[in-house]
């Protein structure tokens, strides 16, 4: 039974927000929303992560959890999904900044 799902992507190929196209609609730039089946959502999101690159891509779907939904991610990203007593947050990373003692040394 189809169900609806959100892919937002950010840097990644030409050919990949393409192949999304065929399933989704881009209703704003690197937002796909589409009702499409658990089946055919793996098989896309397998394509997704295979060519995702230096981009990032995040997949909403519904699930039997207390929240509604499910959150999986490909590429990199400052924000990822931490299970939190069955409830999905999102923990975020630092930026790479250059130490004190790196900065002194090019001085």
């Amino acid at each position: 039974m189809p169900s609806m799902v959100v892919i937002a992507t950010t840097a990644v190929p030409v050919h990949l927000r393409g192949a999304l196209s065929r399933w989704t609609t881009e209703v704003v730039p690197g937002i796909f929303v589409g009702s499409i089946s658990a089946r055919v959502r793996d098989e896309l999101w397998a394509q997704v992560s295979a060519v995702v690159g230096d981009g990032q891509a995040v997949l909403i779907h519904p699930a039997p959890t207390e929240q509604g939904y499910a959150l999986r991610t490909a590429g990199t990203r400052r924000r990822i999904p931490t299970d939190f007593d069955g409830l999905t947050l999102i923990k975020m990373t630092g930026t790479t900044q250059p130490t004190l003692a790196k900065k002194a040394q090019s001085a």
